[in-house]
């Protein structure tokens, strides 16, 4: 692999987190603007557009902790951000399809979210799925990101077998 390519490839993973990371901050900014904090706007019988605050993690994990959880937050992202920066490096020589586009993914929504609690102290929410009526936790294209990335990184995992 040329010198050329494996820098394309680095350029097509980070480009792709990078996406990701601006069409995120992009609806934020549109809710944020449009809509009022835990109004909810309903666009049919499954799915809600909300506004809502998230000073924790997923499912609002630590979200009453007093205010240390951002920082704390922040830094394993930070490490996580990092790891996958390394790990996409490491990939360059390599043919895998999935895994680079499961981890552009979780890097992308990964710095959303980061950005968010860094700047503001808590992520922006705004998408609500109701199951049989009841609200499913609010979630965003950051955490959206994160979860179909992990889902190909588990199925690049089970298909490659785990090295």
């Amino acid at each position: 692999m040329s010198l050329l390519s494996i820098r394309y490839s680095l350029f097509k993973w980070f480009l792709l987190a990078g996406l990701i990371f601006l069409l995120d901050q992009w609806v934020k900014l549109i809710i944020i603007e449009n809509i009022s904090l835990y109004e909810r706007v309903k666009i049919n019988d499954f799915i809600n557009i909300t506004h809502q605050r998230n000073p924790g993690a997923a499912f609002s994990f630590l979200s009453d902790a007093g205010g240390w959880q951002r920082w704390f937050l922040s830094t394993i992202a930070i490490a996580v951000c990092s790891y996958i920066v390394y790990w996409l490096n490491e990939l360059k020589k390599e043919n895998k399809v999935l895994l680079p586009y499961g981890l552009s993914l979780v890097l992308g929504g990964a710095l959303g979210n980061l950005f968010d609690r860094i700047m503001l102290g808590y992520v922006t929410d705004y998408f609500q799925v109701l199951i049989f009526g009841w609200p499913f936790p609010s979630f965003n294209v950051a955490d959206a990101a994160i979860s179909i990335g992990a889902v190909l990184i588990i199925i690049d995992a089970i298909k490659n077998g785990l090295e």
